[in-house]
């Protein structure tokens, strides 16, 4: 993480439907001890209504990377990624799909729609923790990004 940034914790919005894999997203935050603020919402129209801040959103933090899955309710993950990216207030933020599909499609479509990147789903919890690893040294560690916040130039 960057020097300016390192006592505070890593804002994660993750965007997942499935109470099973939130679960073990955070136990795999929890055994990487990373030092997180992972916030969680359940369908892409929640997902909007954060980044906006709006309604009980109000008062939120912006994210420091978003992970999104691709199948949601109300509005699946390919349009909330295709809003992040065209607004200019949003699309600086990181964004990762963390998806179940390996449909080369949808992989197509995902960097068509400008995510920082694919990957698809593990199975077991080490897997899990080796992925939020390297997702938290590469884009919270390695890659020079704005501040929170700081998304105009």
């Amino acid at each position: 993480m960057r020097a300016n940034n390192r006592y505070r914790p890593i804002e994660i919005l993750l965007v997942e439907d499935n109470p099973g894999d939130v679960r073990l997203i955070m136990e795999a935050f929890k055994e990487g001890k990373i030092r997180h603020h992972l916030s969680v919402v359940s369908d892409g129209v929640e997902a909007l209504n954060f980044l906006h801040q709006e309604g009980p959103y109000a008062s939120v933090t912006r994210p420091d990377l978003i992970l999104l899955d691709l199948n949601l309710p109300k509005k699946n993950g390919r349009d909330v990624l295709g809003e992040i990216k065209v607004e200019e207030d949003l699309k600086r933020i990181p964004v990762v799909v963390l998806t179940s599909s390996s449909a080369e499609k949808d992989i197509l479509k995902t960097y068509d729609l400008h995510t920082n990147c694919y990957i698809i789903k593990p199975v077991y919890l080490e897997q899990y923790v080796t992925i939020i690893k390297f997702i938290k040294d590469f884009w919270l560690g390695i890659v020079n990004r704005p501040k929170n916040g700081d998304t105009h130039v």
